[in-house]
């Protein structure tokens, strides 16, 4: 399935030191210790089943404490990992127990060699081995650690092609070798912008989500150092990214002078608590959170583009009052100001594979239904502002699955999104749009193509498992999915079947604008 293809497996690491508890019959097992098991077992069960009897309990707040989730928590504080909490200057912490990617934290002296790719702590005391540097002259070198700062570490493939960076501590006589070019009073996050930087969906799961999530601990007072830096990616975040720190960001390769930090963290958090593909399975709180600071990062920019809207207006309408309005001009007015009652659909279009053949047609439809209708064609260009004004002030969304539906992050709660889902994918298309949709509080609809309504109709036979067995087709490989189902093909809607969708999120709509509006996803 293509579950198993595209998603990774989670699985349990045991950190060293850990000790798993293995049940089994041993006669060594002392009685004493089985009852003692047995009533730990009995108390923990206990705990568990005493919020369904007593669900006023001060036990319910006990078993929040231990992890469940709790609107009125939000775990700030654990950015680092539980075995990095706390670090002691002079030392390095890593904590790898995690699939999505590794973190480490280095307290102390911390100064910078891009052309090494090192990390250098230097601390006064502790002993090391002798280990001979690339100068070949003798260093000390107390620890030494590996790290790729990239959100996606269970992924060889991608992995494979991010940089790695050096973590080493030093002794302090080591120091007078590295002279400080520049002396920084707050902590620096390093990460990478490489991988699948680029794809509008892992550019917020793996990047700008755990880039949140890790700058929460430092209030903005910290300095982002970045492999792989891209100057559009900085132009295409601009508007986010002084929510999240106060400070010029660094281009690690780019700039070869000796930075100097009093703290370091290498790689970005991921608490499962904000990413999309774990479902945003965090605190309702957190999402909020998340959400509140998209809209103040685009509001300042998004009244800046109605100002120059309204400035264009006006010159327009000032060019007009020089000759006699036509009927046709008075036609437009009265048209434009019942547009203001009407609810509008944003169409995200595609310009490759996934495209609507029959666009032209389903804007027409929807038109006729009663929206005010808007077609966008996001560029890796395109100003995300401009993108974020338009789906925040619609009431409905309306794409085929792909990346560009992460688009959904800029829509109002209670607002409607209907995906249009290919042939082959179904898992994906619920488990990376339309479950966090539903956390986000809209209203999903997905609709589900037939084979008919596949350009692979035409080129396979009616009885070919690309058609009849998607899922036997996606156990084949990633490879498969991606060539056929993804890269090859284009869809041509039923407008009839799917005239039934569109009016439900138009009633939907005009429900919400009654302030009749009903709670419920499908």
């Amino acid at each position: 399935m293509l579950k198993k293809m595209v998603y990774y497996q989670r699985y349990h690491q045991w950190r060293k030191g850990d000790v798993p508890f293995v049940c089994e019959n041993s006669k060594r097992v002392a009685r004493p210790k089985l009852l003692f098991l047995v009533f730990l077992s009995f108390l923990s069960f206990s705990f568990i089943l005493a919020p369904l009897f007593f669900p006023s309990a001060p036990t319910l707040s006990l078993l929040y404490s231990f992890g469940f989730e709790d609107e009125g928590v939000v775990s700030t504080s654990d950015v680092y990992a539980s075995v990095c909490s706390s670090v002691s200057n002079g030392s390095i912490c890593c904590d790898r127990s995690s699939i999505r990617s590794d973190i480490c934290v280095m307290k102390g002296d911390v100064r910078t060699d891009s052309v090494s790719s090192t990390i250098s702590l230097y601390r006064s005391n502790g002993y090391g081995s002798q280990v001979i540097g690339a100068s070949g002259e003798n260093d000390v070198i107390f620890q030494h650690e590996k790290i790729k700062p990239y959100t996606r570490k269970w992924e060889k493939s991608v992995m494979d092609t991010i940089d790695e960076l050096n973590l080493v501590t030093k002794g302090e006589n080591s120091a007078i070798h590295q002279k400080c070019d520049v002396q920084h009073d707050v902590p620096a996050v390093f990460f990478s912008t490489g991988g699948y930087t680029g794809n509008l969906y892992h550019e917020f799961n793996d990047g700008i989500m755990p880039l949140y999530i890790t700058s929460q601990h430092f209030n903005k007072k910290v300095v982002f150092v970045i492999l792989e830096y891209h100057d559009w990616w900085i132009s295409k975040y601009e508007n986010i990214l002084p929510h999240l720190t106060e400070y010029p960001i660094i281009d690690f390769r780019g700039d070869n002078r000796t930075h100097c930090f009093p703290e370091a963290v290498v790689g970005l958090k991921i608490h499962d608590e904000l990413t999309i593909d774990a479902s945003l399975m965090g605190t309702n709180k957190t999402i909020r959170d998340f959400r509140d600071m998209l809209d103040r990062a685009y509001l300042p920019r998004i009244r800046g583009l109605i100002q120059e809207e309204e400035h264009e207006t006006q010159l327009h309408m000032n060019i007009s009052a020089l000759s006699p309005p036509s009927a046709k001009t008075k036609i437009e007015t009265t048209e434009e100001k019942l547009d203001v009652k009407k609810p509008k659909v944003v169409i995200i279009a595609r310009n490759d594979s996934r495209a609507i053949l029959n666009e032209a047609s389903l804007v027409k439809m929807a038109q006729g239904i009663g929206f005010q209708v808007e077609v966008l064609r996001p560029q890796r260009t395109t100003e995300l502002a401009r993108i974020y004004r338009a789906l925040n002030s619609s009431d409905v969304m309306i794409g085929v699955h792909g990346a560009a539906m992460t688009h959904f992050l800029f829509m109002r709660p209670d607002s409607a999104f209907i995906q249009i889902i290919p042939l082959g994918t179904d898992w994906a298309a619920d488990t990376y749009y339309g479950l966090p949709a539903r956390k986000l509080g809209l209203r999903y609809i997905g609709y589900k193509i037939l084979p008919q309504e596949s350009s692979l109709y035409n080129e396979y036979e009616k009885t070919d498992p690309v058609l009849t067995d998607p899922d036997s087709v996606n156990n084949r490989g990633w490879e498969f999915t991606k060539k056929i189902y993804l890269d090859r093909q284009n869809v041509k809607l039923n407008l009839r079947r799917f005239h039934k969708r569109l009016l439900r999120a138009y009633y939907y709509s005009m429900a919400k604008k009654n302030g009749h509006l009903h709670h419920q996803n499908q």
